[in-house]
């Protein structure tokens, strides 16, 4: 009985806050809200402005630059394959999501993960709770998101981006902390300023960590499409939620097979970014 009258307590008083913060911030959330759409109609109209094979030769030329020639060539056939399944749309609705959100998730995340790298008891504060972060089922983030933001790409953007951040933060955050100790004390001797240590000797050595942090941030924002097209964010993940609700079969399994040449174009292309930069950094 007391357990199920602290339950009921709680849920009370988190039902009474979120109202709270609803009702009290509603012109705070209305701003959130105007720049994250604005931010992700315009990097969609980036992607949208030039017809599909521009986009698909532009991908076909980092592939050939960062993989190998063959590699750039099934870039550009497997994107342009998007486009004659008929979802070309979506699939560059997808993509502005994920980059929007991945660039807002390293834009929080690698300062962090650089405190982080420096300060070991923020770095033992942030542990248990990006350990939370990603422990949490991806649902959790849409429920508050929804009550504060509504239905649409906001908070979609907002639910991929908590999700896309932890690996940012800690990557970047064990990057800092791999510095070589020798070449750490070669810089004290030369009298360098810890601002000239940080960009001319630990940047260098962190930077294959952060290149790795923004591949696994990419992949896990992948991670949140199809959930996120719950809350009408558009693009793949609405198209496979409306198929699976509608039991059309070809539509959901053309739907995942752009999700799959997306994701993998994307982690190609990042993780051979990442092997260069290691390959620099040696």
């Amino acid at each position: 009985m007391d357990t199920l009258f602290i339950t009921d307590t709680f849920d009370a008083w988190t039902d009474a806050a979120l109202s709270w913060i609803s009702d009290n911030g509603e012109w705070l959330f209305e701003f959130f809200r105007t720049v994250l759409e604005g931010t992700y109609d315009s990097v969609l109209w980036l992607l949208e402005v030039a017809p599909f094979y521009v986009i698909a030769i532009v991908a076909a030329l980092l592939g050939w630059r960062l993989i190998n020639p063959l590699s750039g060539v099934l870039v550009g056939l497997a994107l342009i394959f998007c486009a004659i399944m008929g979802l070309w749309s979506e699939t560059m609705s997808t993509l502005a999501l994920v980059t929007t959100a991945t660039i807002l998730a390293l834009l929080v995340g690698v300062p962090t993960g650089i405190v982080a790298g420096f300060v070991k008891s923020f770095d033992r504060f942030l542990e248990p709770v990006l350990d939370l972060i990603q422990t949490l089922p991806p649902y959790i983030y849409l429920l508050p998101a929804i009550a504060l933001l509504g239905y649409g790409p906001a908070t979609a953007l907002v639910a991929t981006f908590i999700v896309a951040m932890p690996p940012a933060i800690r990557l970047t955050s064990l990057g800092i902390r791999m510095t070589p100790h020798e070449f750490i004390e070669l810089g004290q001797a030369s009298g360098l300023t810890p601002w000239q240590m940080f960009i001319k000797i630990r940047l260098p050595f962190a930077i294959p960590s952060v290149m790795a942090g923004i591949n696994q941030s990419l992949m896990m924002a992948f991670g949140m499409v199809v959930i996120a097209g719950i809350v009408g964010s558009g693009g793949l993940g609405e198209t496979i939620y409306t198929a699976v609700r509608t039991l059309d079969i070809a539509t959901s399994i053309n739907a995942a097979i752009a999700i799959v040449i997306l994701t993998m174009v994307l982690d190609r292309l990042t993780q051979s970014a990442a092997q260069r930069a290691e390959g620099s950094a040696r």
